[in-house]
């Protein structure tokens, strides 16, 4: 009889940013089964964590204390030759389209508004990583 629980395999790096503790854990507890999962709390050490760690994906804030907000550092990200290509989700409490609008100009892959369900989410990360 095989072992009842099989550790999945955690090669795919997720970084997750948000000065909220909680959204940090929701999000850590969704992916963390299935990914690495990094914690930034704001944007200076989200783009930190990116040159250090190379994420596969990074879901992002978009109002963040601090230097950088989550828009800045998706501008950083895309204007890094080393970062450019990572996938970028803003998830953010700016649900307005127009919000929407600026972050997808600015390249994000994708837009979840909060609340957001952690299921979408989920989904979006592996079928973005496949």
């Amino acid at each position: 009889m095989g072992p009842l629980h099989h550790a999945k395999e955690k090669n795919e790096k997720i970084l997750v940013v948000d000065d909220n503790p909680d959204i940090r854990r929701l999000l850590a507890i969704t992916l963390g089964n299935t990914y690495e999962v990094l914690l930034a709390e704001d944007g200076k050490s989200a783009l930190q964590a990116m040159r250090d760690h190379a994420p596969h994906a990074v879901l992002l804030d978009s109002m963040m204390p601090g230097e950088l907000d989550g828009l800045q550092v998706l501008q950083a990200i895309r204007s890094d030759p080393q970062l450019k290509d990572t996938v970028v989700a803003m998830v953010t409490a700016r649900g307005q389209s127009v919000d929407q609008l600026v972050g997808m100009a600015l390249g994000a892959n994708a837009y979840f508004v909060k609340p957001f369900s952690p299921l979408k989410i989920m989904t979006w990360v592996q079928e973005s990583l496949k």
